[in-house]
């Protein structure tokens, strides 16, 4: 047996067991509470996401080699120099040579976008102000979507159903087939409701609630379980959407 046999069996085996789910379901409800995700930082910048989904990331850029990623909600900037920075690994490999990445956020603060332009991937970067559901905003991203042969989309702004949903109606589509749309935060629905006490979204109206709704009339996207079952712990548990066709 191959070494990839090996890890494909074992992580079948991991999504198997109710003592590792168990397990992770208490370390995240646990850590979430603690703010874990605020701990860390990608050149420089917070990322705000925990270790294990940035390195799911790393390993579908790499297996996608997209031309274009687009990112809803830009916050402190870490996750666009994270897609920005491994973008241009995957060019040093033989990867897209052009590829970049777009982020979208209703408000980036002038601080935020001070750093973000000042880094030194910011040469792959492009940022649009204004809400990512707006039809103007929309039509932007999918004009650099355009002629795009590889696309990924990471979903992670306004975490309520509704805004989710219109999200991955506008750019779902986007996503090219064997690449993913990747929805943050569906672990809002398996923690408790007091953790969203000045939010308006919590448990049964959130992203995973949307991501399972759009899965119900969109055939083409199927949630990938076998990134559940490597990770354990994520803050996107059925929420790494692959295209399939």
């Amino acid at each position: 047996m191959s070494f990839d046999e090996e890890v494909t069996r074992r992580i079948a085996t991991n999504g198997e067991s109710a003592a590792l789910r168990d397990a992770a379901t208490r370390l995240m409800t646990v850590s979430t509470e603690a703010g874990y995700s605020y701990n860390f930082s990608w050149l420089g910048r917070p990322i705000i996401q925990y270790p294990q989904d940035i390195l799911a990331m790393q390993e579908i850029l790499w297996r996608v080699q997209p031309e274009l990623v687009i990112e809803t909600g830009i916050a402190h900037g870490g996750s666009l120099i994270f897609w920005a920075s491994m973008l241009e690994l995957n060019a040093a490999c033989g990867g897209p040579s052009d590829a970049r990445v777009v982020g979208l956020d209703i408000d980036i603060r002038a601080h935020n976008r001070e750093a973000i332009e000042a880094h030194p991937m910011f040469k792959r970067i492009s940022m649009i102000e204004g809400s990512s559901i707006a039809p103007d905003i929309v039509e932007k991203v999918r004009s650099l979507a355009a002629g795009k042969n590889r696309v990924l989309v990471c979903l992670d702004s306004n975490h309520t159903h509704a805004h989710v949903l219109a999200e991955l109606e506008a750019y779902a589509p986007l996503v090219t087939p064997g690449s993913y749309c990747v929805v943050f935060d569906t672990i809002v629905e398996q923690q408790p409701k007091s953790f969203y006490p000045d939010r308006p979204w919590g448990p049964g109206d959130n992203p995973m609630t949307a991501a399972r709704k759009y899965l119900e009339s969109h055939p083409e996207f199927e949630v990938d379980r076998s990134i559940d079952h490597k990770l354990l712990l994520s803050v996107a548990p059925e929420g790494y959407l692959r295209r399939v066709r």
